[in-house]
């Protein structure tokens, strides 16, 4: 059997890779031997700009040198990498082979003990990961998600007078808009961009077991602590003073997780918007060419929000992993945290394909307002709880001496359909005020909607 070339196993690096190729510069393994390579760069220069450990200042011209080369790190860094790690079967040693020998190009040898020094891989890694998933949220994530909650604000605005019976347990209830439901989307979403804005980034450099012990060693004089938090914050990261041989993954943990939450109310807004566009609130626009059924030619499939479920469940089951393994670590150290933190990226990876599909998808629907109008007047009934209300306030003012407004109500309306003119007929009996009966016979299903349009307002707050 002839075997097929080479191919991506995972649909993230296959199928979908158009979708998701932006984590790539981040949250790949290439992605994060440029932040090493960019953190041992930094260190080195700290060191030298601060004459710590013997070292003399370099000039701002190799200052500028060392630092473009780590900006620019591309192909023949990965595959230099990749050659030494053959040999090291370690890839932080190889990142630092990587640096000595740029070193050795710029004959700048003399330097090349201050590479590495006073750091365990732990210090360099998880200044790399903090750096990269911070850059890969901000600048691939968050923006798509940013995208969907305009997207979704933008229709909430559209529909906001747009009356919509409501369902509660799947049963006909009072009445709403639809863009108020959207906005229910709006509203939790963005409070969860807000928490996501307080999430720090944590990093540490304190060495092998964090406790400088290299360091003072080596220099007893100077002020290590002060000096890894200037590094650390330098590189627009907070800085962790107390740990073991490991940042301890906390803030990590804050993060997919909060990205979990988030991935599950945009899950319950697909699973929604499905069921809107099942019972015919939402038309679907079909897209030039596409099939939507490989035998019924009629059929228009709500692929893009099943895709989307699909791909946040896949997402929260990485994330919540991730969240779960990272906060524990055997002692000062085990290596559980390093397997694991190389799925960062397709955890993070299955959410930016779902926030893909769920735009596309609500770009490719429009609300239905004739079928709504008609499934409002299949319902007068769901006036049945404006109408005990109404009484009740009469009663308690003394224009009316009704007994038990809801159980009249409820024998009138619960468990079946009744229609205007019947409705009507009951309110013309009632013994209420004047007032209070016109505005019950005014009343309709599509105008019981309460402050829903007003609502929004509040949105612009």
């Amino acid at each position: 059997m002839t075997s097929l070339p080479t191919q991506p196993i995972s649909p993230l690096d296959g199928r979908y890779r158009s979708a998701v190729a932006g984590l790539g510069d981040f949250l790949s393994e290439a992605g994060l031997n440029k932040a090493r390579v960019h953190v041992e760069v930094e260190w080195l220069v700290y060191l030298t700009e601060h004459s710590l450990l013997g070292a003399s200042p370099l000039s701002p011209a190799e200052v500028a040198e060392l630092r473009a080369w780590a900006a620019d790190f591309g192909q023949a860094e990965i595959d230099q990498l990749a050659e030494t790690e053959r040999t090291t079967q370690h890839d932080v040693k190889a990142v630092e082979y990587l640096v000595r020998g740029k070193l050795d190009e710029m004959d700048l040898g003399r330097l090349a003990e201050l590479t590495h020094v006073c750091c365990t891989s732990e210090d360099i890694n998880n200044l790399s990961y903090a750096i990269t998933v911070k850059q890969a949220v901000a600048e691939v994530w968050r923006p798509k998600l940013e995208s969907v909650i305009v997207e979704l604000a933008r229709q909430a605005e559209q529909y906001r007078e747009l009356p919509m019976m409501s369902r509660t347990h799947g049963q006909p209830a009072t009445p709403t808009t639809l863009g108020k439901e959207i906005a229910v989307f709006v509203h939790r979403l963005s409070r969860q961009v807000a928490q996501l804005d307080q999430i720090e980034y944590l990093g540490k450099f304190s060495g092998a077991t964090g406790t400088w012990a290299a360091h003072l060693a080596a220099d007893p004089d100077a002020d290590w602590l002060a000096i890894s938090r200037e590094f650390v914050e330098g590189l627009d990261l907070d800085w962790n003073p107390i740990t073991t041989q490991i940042e301890s993954h906390d803030w990590q943990a804050e993060l997919y997780s909060r990205i979990a939450h988030v991935n599950r109310i945009l899950h319950n807004l697909a699973t929604d918007i499905w069921s809107y566009i099942s019972i015919g609130y939402f038309r679907q626009i079909p897209v030039e060419g596409a099939t939507g059924s490989s035998t019924m030619p009629h059929k228009v499939n709500p692929i893009r929000f099943e895709n989307a479920e699909a791909n946040l469940e896949l997402s929260n089951a990485i994330l919540d992993s991730l969240a779960e393994t990272l906060v524990t670590s055997r002692w000062q150290r085990d290596l559980t945290d390093s397997s694991a933190q190389r799925n960062i990226g397709v955890g993070l990876g299955h959410s930016v394909l779902a926030l893909d599909n769920i735009l596309k998808g609500l770009g490719q629907i429009d609300a239905a307002p004739e079928a709504l109008a008609a499934d409002l007047d299949a319902n007068w009934e769901v006036l049945g709880e404006a109408i005990q209300t109404v009484i009740r306030a009469e009663v308690t003012a003394g224009r009316s001496t009704i007994k038990d407004p809801y159980a009249a109500l409820k024998e009138l309306t619960r468990g079946r359909r009744i229609g205007q003119a019947e409705l009507v007929e009951f309110i013309a009996g009632l013994e209420i005020g004047d007032a209070a009966k016109q505005r019950l016979l005014a009343l309709t299903p599509a105008t019981y909607t309460g402050a829903a349009a007003q609502l929004l307002d509040l949105l612009r707050g």
